[in-house]
């Protein structure tokens, strides 16, 4: 049984981010329109938000007006101290 792709991107240290994207509409551009996106991402960097906010900015009509981001981390990587002493319960 192997670990799902989004368990080993979590062991490795990435989270679970949204991201509300607010954008004008090409044919409308007083009208807001609000796009949200989820993928797991490093905090604080966001190399994946940043590329597809490129891609957005590339290919796509509407252009952003603005963008929040939510993170949180689901599992961070282990962390194991040793230590030199063992205590026994009865």
């Amino acid at each position: 049984m192997q670990a799902s792709p989004a368990f080993r991107k979590q062991l490795e240290g990435y989270g679970l981010t949204t991201a509300e994207i607010l954008y004008r509409m090409p044919d409308h551009p007083s009208l807001l329109q609000s796009y949200l996106w989820q993928d797991y991402d490093l905090f604080p960097e966001f190399p994946t938000l940043r590329k597809f906010l490129d891609f957005w900015t590339r290919t796509l009509d509407g252009p952003l007006f603005k963008v929040t981001v939510g993170h949180c981390r689901l599992i961070k990587p282990a962390q194991l101290t040793a230590i030199d002493a063992e205590f026994r319960l009865n």
